[in-house]
């Protein structure tokens, strides 16, 4: 089984499982399909936060408006009545006047911090850490508990402006957001190991030989953005050892040059004529020019 370890730019993303036989026209919309569900799971941790704390979503014509503006111009979200969490409410007002305030009880919005922060942890940077690989499974199995979560405090469902429903349905919009800048297309994104793209048509042994016990990392570009950068030769870890290394052979040389300092010389071991002075009885006279 080949291992790949997944980076975009210098970051770290995760690792997934393949076998040199993969084809990789296959190969890149899998790994695109399981990042992108990552930025998926990172978008609905977020935005399931801003629902444990103040509720579902306005309106976009409601957002930012105060309680006097909404009376004024007589706007009312419908879904209020009906979008009512499970085990009553908290009046929680929004300092974003993104959402309506009122926030689901402590017991429900402990339901979803849990199952977010799990399904965060499942798919986090942690797990490369961890030598554990990342699936289409899993993020499936994630999204499926945040949407679990969701259900159970409102089992009404949410509104349909809601950006959480968008996001679990796969409507979400992300135009003219910096989300839609990390988004990628299985279609034209690149793959780059050793320097070299690993072109489409081809298999990963065409790159990598027939060892199936193999650790790569590999590095995913939008198309038209050149080669990444290439990985430096020395991981952080051992350029820390080696400034420690040069740091000690440093003062080991240093403490050299004191020890060969020709002061020693002065010293009553070092004086051929010690021993005829203590016959003499002249033992403890001194002297230096």
């Amino acid at each position: 089984m080949v291992k790949l370890h997944i980076k975009q730019g210098d970051e770290s993303l995760f690792l997934i499982e393949t076998t040199c036989q993969a084809e990789i026209s296959e190969l890149i919309p899998q790994i695109v399909r399981i990042q992108n569900g990552r930025l998926k799971i990172e978008r609905l941790f977020y935005e399931m936060e801003e629902l444990a704390k103040h509720g579902i979503t306005l309106p976009p014509n409601m957002q930012g408006l105060a309680d006097e503006q909404l009376s004024d111009l007589n706007l009312h979200d419908d879904w209020e009545d009906e979008c009512v969490p499970s085990g009553g409410i908290i009046e929680r007002k929004d300092p974003l006047g993104r959402r309506n305030g009122k926030a689901p009880s402590e017991k429900m919005a402990e339901v979803i911090n849990r199952t977010r922060k799990e399904a965060k942890a499942k798919v986090s940077k942690e797990q490369v850490a961890a030598n554990l690989s990342l699936t289409d499974e899993i993020i499936k199995d994630s999204l499926d508990q945040m949407r679990g979560a969701v259900m159970i405090v409102y089992p009404m469902g949410l509104p349909p402006h809601d950006p959480i429903r968008h996001e679990l349905e796969n409507k979400e919009d992300l135009s003219g957001t910096q989300a839609s800048l990390q988004v990628l297309d299985g279609s034209t994104t690149q793959l780059w190991w050793a320097g070299k793209e690993l072109q489409r048509g081809k298999k990963l042994q065409d790159f990598i030989g027939k060892n199936e016990k193999t650790k790569l990392i590999a590095k995913l570009q939008k198309k038209g953005q050149g080669p990444p950068s290439r990985e430096p030769v020395f991981s952080e870890e051992q350029r820390k050892q080696m400034m420690a290394y040069a740091y000690r052979k440093q003062e080991d040389l240093k403490k050299l040059e004191t020890d060969e300092d020709d002061s020693y010389l002065n010293s009553d071991w070092a004086d051929p004529q010690a021993l005829k002075r203590q016959f003499h009885g002249v033992g403890n006279v001194k002297w230096r020019p």
